[in-house]
């Protein structure tokens, strides 16, 4: 990659008054500096986290690609530089939310993250998800996570059976708008992993466990809904949340969990004065 024209006229410039003057920050020849910054456009300097709980940051050199996903770097970390390192990765189309993983500080999924969007300088800092026990290196113990699903009553329970008619939803009811605004949850657990709450007190059930409860809140064939809202309305529920809104900041999806769990704070209130 040429440096651009301007890049160079102001590299020029910045030496045609002194030879020895310093350029991107240090005090360095024209050449120096001009070869420092093809280098920087050709390949990342890829910092990974290699351990469990304790470990440290091991820098790798990753060639600099068009079009270069998060995840097509630990890839080729893992198949051409060093094969020990662990992360864990299935549809690579966003769909499956395997891949979320801690990248530059803040949780995504890196299927569909661009290194363009989030390196800094040709820099890429990655570690696992925050607020789960590490396995090995990028690699989380998601059992908690789905651990709350199941205790905020996450699963879907009908009254009807395989010999029944199906039951009449309308689309354009309250109700279902609701249950659809939340219902793309890929369980890929960035939310959970950019909760403050979640990391001060590890009881509290999470933004993707209360998104469900809500979404099946609001499922009318679902038979299960008064256990749920009793569920969510003790101490590690819904009211735990400081409304912070980072889950909804980085869902991939675009979900709005803050919103899901506002709903249930409602809801309940609505059901404690009567209403419901």
């Amino acid at each position: 990659m040429a440096m651009p024209r301007i890049v160079t006229l102001l590299i020029a410039a910045e030496f045609a008054g002194d030879p020895s003057a310093e350029c991107c920050g240090h005090r360095e020849s024209e050449s120096e500096c001009m070869a420092r910054w093809e280098k920087m456009t050709r390949t990342l300097a890829v910092s990974v986290w290699r351990g469990k709980e304790e470990g440290d940051f091991v820098t790798y050199e990753v060639p600099r690609r068009d079009n270069q996903t998060v995840l097509d770097v630990i890839t080729h970390i893992q198949r051409n530089v060093d094969h020990t390192l662990s992360y864990r990765f299935a549809c690579r189309v966003g769909m499956c939310g395997s891949c979320a993983m801690t990248v530059n500080g803040k949780a995504m999924w890196t299927c569909r993250t661009h290194v363009s969007q989030v390196a800094d300088n040709g820099k890429l800092e990655l570690a696992p998800l925050s607020n789960l026990p590490v396995v090995k290196d990028l690699v989380t113990d998601m059992r908690d996570f789905f651990d709350k699903w199941a205790r905020g009553m996450g699963q879907f329970k009908g009254s009807r059976t395989r010999n029944d008619d199906f039951e009449k939803v309308q689309p354009d009811s309250k109700a279902r708008k609701a249950a659809d605004a939340g219902i793309e949850c890929i369980g890929c657990g960035v939310c959970y992993g950019s909760c403050d709450v979640v990391s001060w007190r590890p009881d509290y059930l999470g933004p993707a466990a209360l998104n469900r409860a809500w979404t099946l809140v609001n499922d009318q064939r679902d038979v299960q809904s008064a256990q749920r809202l009793s569920v969510v309305a003790g101490d590690a529920g819904c009211h735990s949340c400081h409304t912070q809104g980072t889950c909804t900041e980085r869902c991939p999806k675009q979900l709005a969990p803050t919103a899901s769990i506002a709903g249930l704070k409602r809801l309940l209130m609505t059901s404690s004065a009567g209403g419901k």
